[in-house]
This record gives structure tokens, sequence and C-alpha cells, in this order.
């Protein structure tokens, strides 16, 4: 009997050890999860530190970029687009970012979820990862792309610079050679002038002095009734007995004149102030007095003057050697004026 309380008392004696294996394995446990935890808090801060400084780094970059993005002209705005995504880009990174740290915030809270929301932490990192990664690159693509257009900037300024020169070369020609030709046009003028006062001395000779054939300024001046009848176009026999004279005359100086001057005896028609009334072949002094000047034209070429040293011109009533409303004004009015000239 004494035997078996002496092992009964030894089995009860052994319980105590079991219960302090088991508390110290829930001990040993507990402090395992809570050392889990504190590493991962590290880790996690650690990511999120090197985050925000990649996220600033970044800043800095697009700070940058804009500012040289600013000064690039030609791309501006497919630059602006491409920043506009780059922000939007960082823009979402910024609230991953955020929603990291709601997550982190999550863990401190309740440690039991611990394991769960760090999975979570890490895709959400690996993410932001890829994100950060593309602006990088989308960085890279800028940037070759501000270098591609500092050198077209650099070419185009180069053609300008280029062009103005040729251009400073070409105006320095064009005002020499406007110099010549403004000598060469003086000494045609003077030589036309030689000629002309040659041509209207000898019409002057051969024509006398006749009240109804008188000089204005550089002109020859006839009185339409030398050549016409009153209202009408067809040059009379006495006109063309003058007309005679002119042609001649004419022929002479052509063969006189060198053929670069391009010279051309205009004929002007001119008639009076009054409209015509009841001419079936005239509807106006418009028609009329260009009619003059075109026969008195036809009837020298049919002498043999040069066509194409002659010009018929019309004025009706509205270049007037008299304006007063007199008999002796319209007939002074009424004429045809011969004018030697350049073409």
């Amino acid at each position: 009997m004494a035997l078996a309380r002496s092992r009964r008392n030894e089995s009860g004696f052994n319980y105590w050890p079991g219960f302090v294996d088991a508390l110290s394995t829930l001990v040993l446990s507990i402090v395992f999860l809570l050392s889990v935890f504190l590493v991962v808090q590290f880790f996690l801060s650690q990511e999120v530190t090197g985050k925000d400084k990649a996220l600033e780094e970044l800043n800095a970059k697009i700070a940058q970029l804009n500012d040289l993005l600013s000064l690039e002209k030609l791309g501006e705005l497919n630059l602006n687009d491409q920043l506009s995504q780059l922000r939007a880009g960082l823009a979402s990174a910024e609230a991953e970012r955020d929603r990291v740290k709601g997550l982190y915030e999550g863990l401190a809270s309740a440690g039991n979820d611990a394991a769960g929301r760090a999975n979570e932490l890490n895709k959400a990192l690996d993410s932001e990862k890829q994100v950060t990664a593309r602006a990088l690159a989308q960085i890279e693509v800028l940037n070759q792309q501000i270098s591609a257009l500092r050198r077209q900037l650099a070419a185009l300024e180069d053609a300008l610079n280029a062009s103005e020169q040729r251009d400073k070369e070409s105006q320095g020609k064009i005002a020499d050679l406007g110099q010549r030709l403004n000598v060469a046009l003086a000494q045609r003028v003077q030589e036309l002038s030689r000629y002309r006062s040659e041509f209207f001395g000898r019409l002057r000779a051969i024509l006398g002095n006749r009240p109804d054939i008188r000089i204005v300024g550089d002109r020859f001046v006839f009185q339409s009734e030398v050549f016409f009848d009153t209202g009408q176009a067809q040059l009379l026999p006495e006109g063309r007995a003058e007309l005679d004279t002119v042609a001649t005359a004419l022929i002479d100086l052509d063969k006189q004149i060198p053929s670069e001057i391009a010279w051309v005896l205009r004929v002007d028609g001119h008639t009076d102030v009054r409209p015509i009334v009841n001419s079936p072949q005239f509807k106006s002094n418009w028609e009329l007095s260009s009619a003059r000047a075109i026969s008195v034209v036809q009837y020298l070429i049919s002498l043999g003057v040069p066509a194409q040293r002659l010009v018929a011109a019309g004025f009706a009533e509205f270049q007037p050697l008299d304006t007063a409303p007199t008999e002796e004004a319209y007939q002074r009015n009424r004429r045809i004026e011969l004018k030697l000239t350049e073409r």
C-alpha cells in the first residue's frame, strides 16, 4: 500500500513540468510571431522609404524635363502630351503609394492578418516597381526626343544663317543690278529723247506752221477736222496726205533707232465733252475716239510703218485741253495726238 501511494505522489508531481513546457512553447510562439511582424514591418518601412526617394527623384527629373521641354518650341505639343501621360502615371503611383501606406497602417492595427497583408504589400510594391520602370523608360524616350529636337534646331539655325547670308549677297547683287539698270534706262531715255527731237524737228519742217497742227509738250496735236468729218472715223483724203508725211518720217526713224530701244508711236483720240446723238455707228465718245485712233494706226501700217511700233488709245472727252464751254474750246479738244514714247 505504501508503494502504491508513493507511485501516485510521483505521478502527480510530473504535471508541473509539462505545464511549464506548454507555457514556454506558447511564449516562444508569441515571440516568434512578434519577431516576424517586426521584421516584416522593418522591410516594409525600407521599401516605402525607398519608393518615396524614387518618387522624389522622379519628380525632380520631371521638373528638369519640364524646363527643357519649355525651350523646345517645335516639339512642344507632342512633349506636352507625353508629359501629361507621365504625370498621370505618377499620380497613379502616388495613389498606389497611399494605398500601400493604408495597408501598412492596417497591418499595425491588425497583427493577426500580417502575413496576408504582407503579400498584398509585396504585390503592390511589385506593381510600383513596374510603374517606376515604365516612367523611367518614358523619361529616356523623352530625353532622346529632346536631343533629336536640339539637333534639328541646330540644323535649322545653320540653314537660316546660310539663307540670310545668301539673301545679303542677293540684295547686294540686286542693288548693283538696279544701279546698272537705272543707268541703262537713263541712257535709253536720253537716246529716245534725241530721236524724238529729231522726229519732231523733221515733222515740224515738213508740216510747217499750220494753225490746225501744233506741238504741246512732247506731242504733235492735229485737229480732228484735218482727218475726219464730224462724228465720223473714216480718214479724209487731206488727212491721208498728212499721214503719208508722218509715215515717211517714222519709217526713216525706225531705221535709225537701235533695235534694243522699245519705242512706240502712241496715237491718242480725243473728243469734246458733248455727247454723241443719233449715231448708229458709235454709242459714246469712247467708241468714237478709239475708232479714230485705230483708223490712223491702220493707215500708217498700210504705208509700211511696223505694227509693233504703233499704239491706238481712245480718251473720249476726259483729257480736255480747254475746259471752257465755248465752240473754240470744243474745237481744240477734238484732236489726234502723236506721242513718241517707250513701250
